[in-house]
């Protein structure tokens, strides 16, 4: 069986059944297994599920993969459907939106968790004196306080809190051992500390 592209679904203007197709009795046949049924039925029906999708997502690469995956549906649960309960077509294109919907939100779900985890990760992990740092002081007191360190203090503490560096890092760059960097940074924050506690009063 082939399978139209969404090039050739967008060509079908007229996707009406040809005469003589009875689409129920195509859809029992695919119930029964029938794959001469279901490439019948899947000609018929594909274009019309594809135009659906397609106004739901906006997105022709996903309403392909939707209006296969709705396809596939079909083919699955073909013995579920109910001619008292309606049309094939609409049984079908019921399928068609309800997964259209679902992509959308799945989509929209990614996006939020995407959004919070880049923001999640964009968060300086700040010890007690940086976030005093940055919530209590202006620019120009940080500034004037980094001024007074030793110029290996105000390299190291750069580097870690405005560069986003780990210790190693901050080692690495400087090529200084990790204990010197650590105390680099300890004796730096702890004037930064006094020196920002003085400028705040």
């Amino acid at each position: 069986m082939t399978e139209p592209t969404a090039a050739q679904w967008r060509m079908r203007v007229d996707p009406r059944p040809p005469d003589g197709i009875d689409e129920g009795d195509l859809m029992r046949r695919v119930a029964r297994g029938d794959t001469d049924a279901y490439s019948t039925l899947y000609d018929v029906v594909a274009p019309k599920v594809f135009g659906l999708v397609r106004r739901v997502l906006r997105n022709p690469a996903q309403s392909e993969e939707v209006t296969q995956e709705v396809m596939i549906d079909v083919w699955r649960t073909a013995g579920r459907y109910d001619a008292a309960r309606g049309s094939v077509q609409a049984w079908i294109l019921t399928i068609a939106h309800r997964r259209a919907v679902d992509r959308v939100r799945s989509e929209q779900a990614a996006a939020d968790r995407h959004q919070t985890v880049g923001a999640r990760s964009a968060e300086t992990d700040f010890d007690q004196v940086a976030d005093a740092v940055t919530d209590r002081l202006e620019a120009e007191q940080v500034r004037n306080c980094l001024g007074t360190l030793t110029e290996l203090q105000r390299e190291s503490i750069m580097l870690a809190y405005y560069n986003g560096l780990t210790y190693p890092e901050v080692a690495e760059r400087l090529d200084a051992k990790l204990p010197t960097i650590k105390a680099r940074m300890r004796d730096g924050l702890i004037r930064l500390r006094d020196c920002l506690g003085t400028a705040g009063s």
